[in-house]
């Protein structure tokens, strides 16, 4: 099982509520790399493990950096940190969260 099967995912407006950011300005975070989204059945949707403390999980952005540098699009960046990476022994996401963000670094840049 994934992170992406037991994730809450985010609407736009639902991120509006919880960061106390504007639409715009959620987009703009969207278009930056600090958060990663997907269309859910056309709906703009961000897995809620992309957020700690009523922000962007800093580790998120330098990480989406290099796995667009690895040449993946944004949905298949977001697909990857979900998904179990045996390297890490758990998905991307989890162990970012846990503070391996050097380890997960060097395997997404390895992906390239």
């Amino acid at each position: 099982m994934t992170d992406a099967d037991q994730t809450d995912w985010l609407t736009v407006p639902d991120l509006v509520e919880l960061l106390g950011q504007t639409p715009s300005r959620i987009r703009m975070l969207i278009d930056d790399r600090r958060l990663l989204a997907t269309r859910i059945d056309g709906v703009l949707k961000v897995p809620s493990l992309f957020l700690r403390d009523g922000a962007p999980l800093p580790e998120l952005h330098g990480t989406a950096i290099v796995l667009a540098d690895a040449g993946f699009t944004d949905a298949e960046a977001l697909e990857w940190l979900l998904g179990e990476e045996g390297s890490l022994g758990t998905t991307p996401i989890a162990a970012l969260r846990a503070g391996r963000k050097s380890e997960v670094r060097r395997v997404a840049q390895a992906l390239a």
